[in-house]
């Protein structure tokens, strides 16, 4: 087989199946493409037709990336993972959703972190080393037959070298050193780390956000700084961002703003 770099091997779906698809699995298909334009967009077609919750999209190369607030990225062939999941946490009021992309963030910054690179999290949906983004994460709510749900992507920098970085503040697992940069590997842990995450959000049924809130506060780069915060109307909201409140928004000098409400969120140095 011809690759491209012999170092990006196309994804492996016989071997992620295998080690992740079957009885008691959150996960009940693995959907891989040569290429596509967005992750989410396609599982978003599966989920309209009544594909179950734990079925999973992901691509060797996504040419029309979506971040927040449409924001369109694209990275060479085979140098990420991009992947969404398709989540229908039914027992929880929609409304206590926000904290999905919140969680979502805990399962990636635990798995680069687990192949030795010192990752963080910036609110509200970006994993970081040092003040480069190495991921990114996308929530979006689809209505369906069997009612709403949950589509989360996640775009993962891999084996991107600096000349292929799209800005200089972007960074990857293999410009950090990284004990692993096989992208069969690395989605298998991330998927395996989302699982256990997921399920323990979806038992806390008495206080669904407190666990996450307070393992999300521990590992957010966010907190106890000082930050400015761009609103959509132009405003520009500045002060100390000092913790998240009961329904995931970030406190900026006592004031809660919204991830939904935000353009950036930037630090004061």
């Amino acid at each position: 087989m011809n690759y491209g770099h012999l170092d990006r091997p196309p994804l492996d779906a016989d071997a992620l199946r295998a080690a992740l698809v079957g009885p008691g699995s959150l996960w009940t298909d693995i959907v891989v493409t040569p290429t596509t334009s967005s992750t989410n967009a396609d599982l978003a077609v599966a989920a309209g037709r009544g594909d179950p919750e734990g079925t999973i999209h992901t691509t060797d190369h996504q040419t029309a990336g979506r971040g927040r607030l449409d924001r369109s990225w694209e990275a060479p062939a085979g140098s990420g993972l991009a992947v969404s999941v398709l989540l229908r946490p039914t027992r929880v009021p929609v409304g206590r959703w926000v904290w999905l992309p919140l969680l979502v963030g805990l399962a990636v910054d635990a798995t680069v972190n687990g192949f030795g690179i010192e990752s963080g999290l910036k609110w509200p949906n970006d994993v970081l080393v040092g003040d480069r983004k190495i991921a990114g994460i996308l929530l979006e709510r689809v209505d369906t037959r069997s009612g709403p749900a949950a589509i989360v992507g996640v775009g993962l920098n891999v084996s991107m070298r600096e000349d292929e970085l799209p800005v200089d503040t972007a960074t990857s697992l293999a410009i950090e050193g990284a004990s692993e940069t096989d992208r069969t590997v690395v989605l298998r842990s991330l998927l395996r780390n989302l699982e256990s995450l997921y399920r323990s959000w979806l038992a806390s049924e008495g206080e669904p956000a407190a666990g996450i809130r307070d393992s999300y506060s521990r590992r957010c780069l966010t907190l106890g700084k000082l930050v400015s915060v761009s609103m959509p109307d132009g405003s520009v909201i500045e002060g100390e961002a000092s913790a998240l409140d009961d329904h995931g928004r970030l406190l900026v000098d006592g004031q809660p703003v919204s991830a939904g409400d935000v353009t950036h969120v930037r630090p004061i140095t």
